[in-house]
């Protein structure tokens, strides 16, 4: 007989609340992606003898994209329906539905983020760097993986994006959980399970950054990041319930639909980086 160690999470997403204003978890969790993220990239950066206003200026790109992608891809991939009847709430870090309460941007997706860097990372590759948007995404992704496992614990912190029921040892109970009718009925840690993955992923990444000729090769991270983020959302989906009604009906979720695309085009860019030689730039201009 397995014995039960299941956890109870009761974890409260506020760390403090002074009237309509609170910092959460998930709040300090994003701020610290992208102060890591910034700290890794900083070392590559020197590490090429890339000009460092180019890392100022790449950061804000990525900030900006990331909130404005993973915002939009939230309130159009999986909650239209919503924000097409209150289209000003896409934009409004705070609610007025039952008085003034400062929410942040609660509802906030990783496909809308990928989509959203890419297109930002696309006009710093033709405003600022000048190389071409393949260079440029193979070093913004690798502390982009980093950023994702930071995400998904602050997920757990809400306890959001719980998991399908499960009698396994590790269980989690989320009290907190909303909008499932059995809360403390035991399930599966998902969101630990992707912040593993990611930070596994990072690690892979790290390797072929610092160890491999990879980065001179155009597309071989980019896509080896694809691949790896989106297979493992791929997957860990099927532990997942589903964020939203109309899933219920579809074959494969929301999330695995969007990842499919992210998988396919990075095998795309690893085979084109494999069979085009090495090519080394300067940083210097």
């Amino acid at each position: 007989m397995m014995l039960s160690l299941f956890i109870n999470w009761d974890v409260d997403p506020e760390i403090f609340s002074l009237g309509g204003f609170s910092i959460r978890y998930y709040g300090l969790l994003f701020a610290l992606a992208f102060i890591f993220g910034y700290k890794i990239e900083e070392k590559m950066f020197k590490a090429e003898k890339l000009p460092p206003e180019w890392l100022n200026k790449l950061w804000v790109h990525v900030a900006v994209a990331t909130i404005i992608g993973a915002r939009l891809g939230h309130c159009l991939f999986y909650d239209w329906a919503y924000y097409r009847e209150h289209f000003f709430q896409i934009f409004l870090p705070f609610s007025t539905d039952q008085g003034f309460r400062f929410t942040g941007f609660q509802g906030l997706a990783s496909h809308g983020a990928a989509i959203g860097i890419i297109a930002g990372l696309w006009y710093y590759s033709r405003k600022v760097s000048k190389r071409s948007i393949w260079w440029v995404l193979d070093r913004a992704v690798v502390p982009v993986a980093l950023a994702g496992c930071f995400i998904r614990l602050g997920n757990l912190m809400n306890s959001e994006i719980i998991g399908l029921p499960t009698d396994l040892p590790w269980g989690f109970r989320f009290a907190n959980a909303h909008g499932v009718a059995d809360p403390l009925t035991p399930r599966h840690p998902s969101q630990l399970y992707e912040a593993i993955c990611y930070l596994a992923s990072f690690g892979a990444l790290m390797y072929l950054y610092w160890r491999t000729r990879a980065k001179e090769r155009e597309g071989i991270l980019f896509g080896a990041f694809l691949v790896l983020i989106f297979t493992c959302r791929f997957f860990i989906e099927f532990l997942k319930e589903n964020q939203e009604a109309f899933e219920e009906t579809m074959l494969l979720n929301m999330g695995q639909v969007l990842s499919i695309p992210f998988i396919l085009l990075g095998i795309i860019m690893i085979a084109r980086g494999l069979s085009r030689a090495p090519r080394v730039a300067s940083g210097k201009r």
